[in-house]
């Protein structure tokens, strides 16, 4: 029998944004979550997962806990009635169903952005938290180690990570080549839209950008947005100079007339290359702005251009990215069924173990110490001798499903049951 593996899962694929952000966890909750799902549920091999897109738990149990770990999830979130989003919730009560959905969207495979290149960092801190617990026993660790090597194959064997798949990441792709130059490129986003509010967070995470600044006519929505990415905030009132400032002005405006006019930008003073990056429709940046010297204008359509590209990469490699993904879980399936006569290899060493300690207690006190260690040596060397035919046939049995019979067979002949479990 494999592992008792099961995992439940909230993610954009039946929750809309708004059960997602009333379900998801930052770090702290989701240590506080993994100390009751083990202390106080009992449920070992736990990885709790949370992001934007997706909450979920992993964990080894006999019987379904998913009821159990949604209502402790609702009790953590102070959600008075948690049934009531039973619905949005997927549950793997299934070992290979559970395991392949974990590798799935550790690579990318299950992600809103195909090949999403943030969440096997994700998967990493959320492995992080559950070793700090003491919660991951050996088979998630085994799991865990198995995704992350499955990972570095996909990322060397195949086109699956290249560029930037989603539009706020191409546009986070397209000002990193803009200012490649540019030593501490000032960036400027003007506005929040969807698609400028992702950037806002990529523009967060990323290391090249130290000095990045919000405006928006609303300020709290700017401050707020500024809070959660580690960022800066312009009163709309100093837009203009904050724009003389910036190397970079990305607009994400949402209004039926251009905002940034010819005149406006004129006004600037343009001495060096000034880069803007339009992401609305219709578009907030006059078509003749671009005409204004040192100013360079990209529309969403060569960011759309630009994510289409990549995404048509991944897809295409996606059958790639699957072959591997089975390679893993075969060599994770063997391992598992090997797993499971460990026991009784390690019984019937412990078995012929004995047998030897004893035969040596007889005959030790006719032996000089020089031949009691020549002895002690060479029934060493045959109890495995000895012990290595039967330890191959088990193994072999274990990957044609056939362990259950030999294991019979052996604890009847060396009388296995009465032998302790552990070493």
């Amino acid at each position: 029998m494999l592992q008792p593996f099961k995992a439940v899962s909230l993610s954009f694929k039946k929750a809309p944004l708004e059960i997602r952000e009333l379900i998801a966890l930052d770090e702290a909750a989701c240590r506080r979550f993994l100390h009751t799902l083990h202390h106080e549920l009992g449920l070992s091999d736990l990885l709790v997962l949370s992001t934007c897109n997706r909450t979920e738990v992993y964990y080894s149990a006999e019987r379904d806990q998913s009821p159990t770990i949604i209502e402790a999830l609702g009790e953590l979130k102070g959600l008075a009635d948690i049934s009531q989003y039973f619905p949005y919730f997927d549950i793997l009560d299934e070992h290979t169903s559970a395991v392949r959905h974990l590798f799935e969207v550790a690579m990318g495979l299950d992600a809103q952005v195909v090949g999403d290149l943030q969440i096997s960092n994700q998967v990493k801190q959320a492995y992080q938290w559950s070793a700090d617990e003491d919660a991951a026993g050996p088979f998630l660790h085994r799991v865990l180690h198995t995704v992350f090597f499955t990972n570095k194959r996909v990322q060397q064997e195949t086109s699956f990570r290249d560029g930037a798949a989603s539009t706020s990441y191409a546009a986070l792709e397209l000002v990193e080549e803009l200012t490649g130059d540019v030593a501490n490129p000032r960036v400027l986003v003007v506005g929040l839209g969807e698609i400028g509010a992702d950037v806002c967070r990529h523009l967060g995470d990323s290391k090249l950008f130290t000095d990045v600044t919000i405006c928006n006519r609303t300020r709290s929505k700017a401050e707020a947005l500024a809070e959660e990415c580690g960022l800066k905030v312009l009163d709309f009132e100093n837009l203009v100079p904050g724009m003389k400032e910036a190397d970079v002005i990305i607009s994400s405006i949402s209004r039926s007339e251009p905002f940034f006019t010819t005149e406006m930008v004129e006004r600037l003073d343009v001495l060096n290359y000034k880069f803007f990056i339009d992401l609305s429709v219709p578009r907030s940046i006059e078509a003749d702005v671009e005409n204004v010297p040192g100013v360079l204008v990209y529309n969403i359509d060569a960011i759309h251009s630009k994510a289409s590209a990549a995404l048509e990469r991944r897809l295409a490699a996606v059958p790639q990215v699957r072959a591997i993904i089975e390679e893993s879980l075969a060599g994770l399936q063997d391992w598992t069924k090997e797993m499971m006569v460990s026991p009784t290899i390690q019984k019937l060493k412990n078995a012929l173990e004995q047998i030897r300690l004893e035969e040596m207690d007889r005959f030790q006190k006719k032996m000089t110490p020089e031949e009691a260690r020549r002895v002690d040596d060479i029934t060493k060397s045959l109890m495995q001798k000895v012990l290595k035919l039967p330890v191959l046939q088990l193994k072999a049995a274990c990957k044609r499903g056939e362990a259950d019979q030999l294991i019979d067979v052996l604890t009847d002949l060396f009388d296995l049951e009465r032998q302790p479990d552990l070493a």
